[in-house]
């Protein structure tokens, strides 16, 4: 490796919006702030929020609901 090419590797604090902080490497230098960590994320917590703008969530579980409760007419057979 070439010297004085790379940037400088140091140790960082990580901090969440929901309170969770953690160390890591990194060549940012200085403190980062996410939104979502592992603690707080949705797929490693197993509470998965739905967000629901304007109903329409809910209007998707009823109209799909219906299709499935309907059963379909048998057919006559024509004589």
């Amino acid at each position: 490796m070439k010297p004085k090419i790379h940037p400088e590797y140091k140790e960082i604090k990580v901090i969440c919006s929901c309170g969770n902080t953690f160390t890591t490497s990194s060549t940012l230098g200085k403190e980062l702030h996410v939104e979502v960590c592992s603690s707080c994320h949705p797929f490693y917590t197993g509470k998965q929020k739905i967000v629901d703008t304007a109903g329409r969530v809910e209007k998707f579980r009823q109209k799909y609901t219906k299709k499935k409760a309907v059963a379909k007419p048998a057919k006559e057979a024509s004589a």
